[in-house]
Formats: structure tokens, C-alpha cells, sequence
């Protein structure tokens, strides 16, 4: 079925259960640092193709990026795509990308649904 990624960030609870998930099922994964090495606007919109949501739906709108570039503003699809690309923190975590699936891994047990 292909290899397991995950788009990670080492400070979030939800990311680290989801490493350990993966671990206690002795699968094997490349982790992404995505705050570090940045998706670009190709590689999140397949991203969301995988997930089959839309970028609404994958923003974390809690975030003060949000509350600053995002909210009340009309953007399309588009430039809520180039928003995340510019400021990584609007993106949810974490993605678990298998072949042409991806589920966001909270919790953790979703990741069951790519194995």
C-alpha cells in the first residue's frame, strides 16, 4: 500500500500519539518537520485531495495566524491554500499520508483507516 508520512510537529501532544501509535504497530513512517521544511502549495493541495476535505477544514482556528489572516475575510480555496503555505502553524496536525489516503491523526486511532 505504500509508505507511511507524517506531516509532524514535535511540540504537539496529538503529533507524538500519533508517532507512537504507528510505532506500537511496528509500522514503519518518515516523519515531516512541517514547520521546518514547509509544504509547498502543489504538495498540501494533494494534502487535502487525500483527505478529501477542504482547506477550511484542516486550518486550526484557534491559532492567532488565524485570527489574523483568515477570519472575516472572503478568500477562496485557493488563497486559503497559499495562507497555509505561508504560515504552517493554520495547518492541523498531524497528517498521516499512505498511497492516495491521508487522515488527520486525532486521535490517534484514526490512523487505523490508512492500514
Amino acid at each position: 500500500m505504500g509508505k507511511i508520512e507524517v506531516v509532524h510537529n514535535p511540540r504537539c501532544r496529538k503529533s507524538r500519539e500519533s508517532l507512537a501509535y504507528l510505532e506500537g504497530k511496528g509500522l514503519e513512517f518518515e516523519t515531516r518537520l512541517y514547520l521546518e521544511e514547509k509544504l509547498d502549495k502543489t504538495e498540501l493541495s494533494e494534502i487535502l485531495k487525500k483527505l478529501g476535505i477542504q482547506a477550511m477544514d484542516l486550518m486550526r482556528k484557534g491559532e492567532p495566524d488565524f485570527k489574523e489572516f483568515i477570519r472575516g475575510k472572503e478568500l477562496s480555496e485557493d488563497e486559503m491554500i497559499e495562507q497555509m503555505v505561508a504560515h504552517p502553524k493554520l495547518i492541523e496536525r498531524p497528517i498521516v499520508i499512505r498511497g492516495s489516503k491521508a487522515v488527520v491523526g486525532r486521535p490517534a486511532e484514526k490512523i487505523e483507516d490508512l492500514l
